[in-house]
């Protein structure tokens, strides 16, 4: 297969998508049928991963390394978990401008770039998406919003058309859709003419509050109570990840009408993982948790001119190594003052055998977690605790292996520390919100 030198790249991002929603990734049918049949394709068409990870367990920290390819730790707005609507007015909680991001090295090479979707980096005027390398933006820019008012948690209405607030009616994920589409088409041509061009489709579904495209009654009487806990079921949970995938399915209809799939690069995940509503099986935990299923999440890629269709992989990985991969896809370069964490898989894409087996590290403010992961090999602590498992035969994490393990477990505990020690500290002001729809979950 023939590497086109400039694809045009879309990367899709779900919001607390459990790693086993998917059907692809083991999910069950609903009432209504298939949850996913348009991701269920891309995936048989190209690359599953079995074994990726988010940067974060939560919302922001994730979208920091996804924008900078860099542990998110490097910035201080990263220590926010997450930065909400408290944050409005900020100078330091948000993506700094004048940090190179994916967007921005991309731009830099020739690439018309926007993001169609949640933001969640900052507030205006200090941060913004068109202050951070994208050309054009629509969407909230807080971590959620209702579906049909398009208010935040605080009431305050949170939709933008650029820098501008924009008034506009519709089922929030299909007007993701539409402004993603909008903007594909403008390019279309450019694109087949030598210029590409880069889209994050970042949806916030399924996010709360949990609202169908027949569910705007509901969303006016809960307007400003979106951290309701007694909304939602399983039925509209899966019905919100449907219209998701049908917007992602017109997505690439287009992308087929326009001559441009075969070199379209097209990847797709989640901030993080799932929620009170999500499947995660086999793992065990949720969002704002370190245990895999806070972290892992879904991994599809899709660019026919370089992926086999029908490839798996265990590489693993976490969200900046997607970023470095894109990055090289495109021929552009990191910046000197700003290199990488990530690393680039593209010699995974061009074959799904090839393995770089490199230790992946996260933190976590909330319960004092850290977690590192090197081969089948995880150490975690929790509120003190030390774990060690071998997450080859015990993905739920439930083999304890620190007391017969102990040499490997203080070798893991100093790979951390090393680390660590690498990374600025979390600051003493830094805040943890546990705002997320969560707090009903039970504690381990």
């Amino acid at each position: 297969m023939t590497h086109p030198t400039r694809p045009n790249i879309v990367f899709i991002v779900a919001d607390d998508l459990g790693y086993a929603d998917l059907g692809c990734y083991g999910g069950r049918d609903a009432s209504f049928g298939p949850v996913s049949p348009v991701l269920d394709g891309l995936a048989a068409q190209g690359l599953k991963l079995t074994q990726g990870y988010s940067n974060s367990p939560v919302c922001s920290p994730t979208r920091f390394a996804l924008m900078t390819g860099r542990y998110q730790y490097r910035l201080r707005g990263a220590a926010e978990e997450p930065i909400n609507s408290k944050s409005r007015g900020s100078t330091t909680l948000g993506l700094p401008p004048e940090h190179p991001t994916l967007p921005s090295l991309l731009r830099d090479a020739g690439y018309r770039t926007a993001l169609m979707g949640k933001w969640h980096l900052g507030y205006p005027p200090a941060f913004s998406p068109l202050r951070s390398g994208y050309d054009e933006f629509f969407g909230p820019m807080s971590g959620g919003v209702d579906y049909f008012t398009h208010c935040s948690s605080t009431g305050q209405h949170d939709l933008y058309l650029n820098d501008a607030e924009q008034q506009e009616g519709g089922y929030l994920t299909d007007l993701i859709t539409d402004h993603g589409l909008d903007f594909v088409r403008r390019m279309a041509g450019g694109a087949r003419s030598g210029t590409p061009f880069f889209l994050s489709l970042h949806y916030t579904a399924p996010h709360w509050p949990w609202e169908t495209r027949d569910d705007e009654a509901l969303a006016q009487e809960v307007k400003g109570n979106l951290f309701h806990l007694h909304g939602g079921n399983i039925d509209t949970y899966r019905r919100m990840i449907h219209h998701m995938d049908e917007g992602i399915g017109r997505l690439m209809e287009l992308l087929r009408a326009e001559g441009l799939e075969r070199d379209t690069l097209v990847v797709f995940t989640s901030d993080n993982g799932g929620e009170r509503f999500s499947d995660n099986w086999p793992l065990v935990g949720g969002k704002m948790d370190l245990t895999e299923g806070g972290i892992r999440v879904p991994w599809i890629a899709h660019w026919p001119a370089v992926i086999a269709p029908d490839s798996t992989s265990t590489q693993t990985c976490m969200t900046m190594d997607w970023s470095a991969t894109m990055l090289d896809a495109a021929g552009a370069t990191a910046a000197a003052s700003h290199p990488l964490d990530g690393r680039s898989l593209m010699p995974l894409l061009r074959d799904a055998t090839w393995r770089d087996d490199q230790p992946l590290f996260w933190r976590m403010n909330h319960r004092g977690q850290r977690a590192m992961r090197h081969g089948p090999w995880k150490y975690l602590r929790v509120d003190g605790h030390d774990y060690l498992f071998n997450l080859e035969g015990d993905e739920r994490e439930r083999a304890n292996l620190a007391p017969i393990a102990p040499e490997r477990l203080a070798a893991m505990v100093q790979a951390w520390e090393a680390w660590e020690a690498t990374m600025p500290p979390i600051p003493a002001d830094a805040t943890v919100s546990l705002g997320y729809g969560v707090k009903d979950m039970p504690q381990r």
